[in-house]
């Protein structure tokens, strides 16, 4: 394929902007090449500033589970932007999406929006610190909770250490307070908590990791967490800013039948646009200001043209009831299909799945964690990832990055993505 334009454009883009993007995973720095810009997309596919078609496995990283300008989340948006885009006033559209939301989740009494998953995850844990009255937070290695100071933090040197920032700006002090544990490892987690005793606010994760590939939780990891915080006076918080509205209406909770004490959201619950949110039981909510003394805001929060697209989505989501029956289908026909290919050309690799994320990995081993899943050939991946682009099928370009399926793509769809792998393959 040609990419003389999105090379041009990138190359006036590093004039202006850090490394020519606004977020460093567009930059291709873990594949190497060039960045393709894209003009426009709709349903399944990207159309790129070359005139090149892709089917679409990004889905602006999660968000577009019904295809990309979706008619009735477009329509909304454009409706109400004729009114206004925004007022910093209260308007009646958050109150119908957080009706919805709560209707839709199990376990959660009340809803605040703000702009972005980091946000949200940003907000939980300060509403659990300011709840608990505890500093310390346990989060796993690889799960991916935004860039907000306490999530940028690397593994220390054993298991109960506290870590060590892995981005400058980040302060010890900081670092100090975030514990790091071993995804699916539930012994590592209760060494640690047996090291911080009464010091831990809340244990986050993503109850299906999606930022080192798609890894599931091992059955009883997540009911054991639960009777660990139970035990020790922890909140148990659930990233499901991917998995939210992704793996059922009432996100990993229904799927796995977990109650978590705060659920953070994004991607799905703003159509698209930039939504984060975060909800709990009354009893943790009741701490947010301005009823209680955690304070948290946001001027842009419950934009009317976020919260319209959020709507839009949701009503869409919430009256399909076989939306995701036909999604996790559609990601089991790939998954079949690829392994099928890859067996037969020989090449070493583990796929994940659950629901409609789905990933592949260049190793011989069991992925069930950050260790497993950096064991990956990235040199294998790289030339995969170029090749794919190639044969016209666009996937994160990172080995760390899920894959998602959106009820756009047609099995047709599935069949020549298949057929990219097969033809990818050879030359691995």
């Amino acid at each position: 394929m040609n990419y003389q334009r999105s090379s041009a454009l990138f190359a006036e883009a590093e004039s202006v902007i850090p490394g020519g993007v606004n977020s460093p995973v567009r930059a291709f720095k873990a594949v190497g090449g060039t960045p393709i810009f894209i003009e426009k997309a709709q349903g399944a596919y990207l159309y790129d500033a070359d005139g090149n078609t892709y089917i679409d496995y990004i889905n602006s990283w999660g968000p577009m589970i019904l295809g990309h300008a979706y008619k009735p989340v477009v329509d909304a948006v454009v409706e109400k932007a004729k009114k206004g885009t925004s007022f910093g006033t209260p308007t009646e559209i958050e109150t119908r999406i957080a009706e919805l939301a709560i209707s839709m989740v199990p376990n959660i009494d009340k809803i605040r929006f703000v702009n972005s998953g980091t946000e949200a995850c940003m907000s939980a844990v300060r509403l659990a610190r300011g709840f608990t009255g505890k500093e310390k937070i346990i989060k796993f290695a690889g799960c991916y909770h935004g860039h907000s100071d306490s999530f940028l933090i690397q593994a220390g040197s054993g298991a109960v250490t506290f870590g060590t920032p892995n981005s400058p700006g980040v302060t010890q002090g900081t670092a100090k307070d975030t514990l790091l544990a071993t995804y699916n490892d539930i012994e590592n987690v209760k060494d640690i908590i047996n090291a911080n005793r009464n010091e831990i606010a809340c244990i986050i994760l993503e109850p299906v990791a999606g930022n080192m590939g798609c890894i599931p939780p091992k059955s009883g990891f997540l009911e054991d967490l639960r009777a660990l915080c139970d035990a020790n006076d922890i909140l148990l918080v659930f990233d499901e800013v991917m998995t939210g509205f992704r793996l059922a209406k009432g996100g990993a909770q229904e799927r796995y039948n977990i109650k978590a004490d705060i659920v953070c959201f994004g991607k799905v619950i703003g159509g698209g646009l930039p939504v984060g949110a975060f909800a709990a039981r009354n009893e943790i909510m009741n701490y947010l200001a301005p009823v209680g003394p955690v304070y948290q805001a946001g001027t842009l929060s419950g934009n009317p043209l976020a919260m319209a697209a959020g709507l839009a989505m949701l009503e869409e989501l919430n009256k399909d009831s076989d939306i995701y029956d036909r999604l996790e289908n559609k990601t089991k026909y790939l998954h079949e299909g690829i392994q099928k290919v890859l067996i037969e050309n020989n090449i070493t690799h583990t796929i994940n799945r659950v629901g409609s994320m789905i990933s592949v990995h260049f190793s011989d081993i069991e992925i069930v964690d950050f260790q497993s899943s950096a064991t990956g050939n990235n040199e294998s991946f790289k030339k995969f990832f170029h090749g794919m682009l190639n044969e016209g099928v666009y996937i994160a370009p990172s080995a760390f990055e899920t894959w998602f399926v959106t009820e756009a793509l047609t099995y047709d769809d599935l069949d020549k993505t298949i057929e990219a792998v097969n033809t990818v393959s050879k030359s691995l």
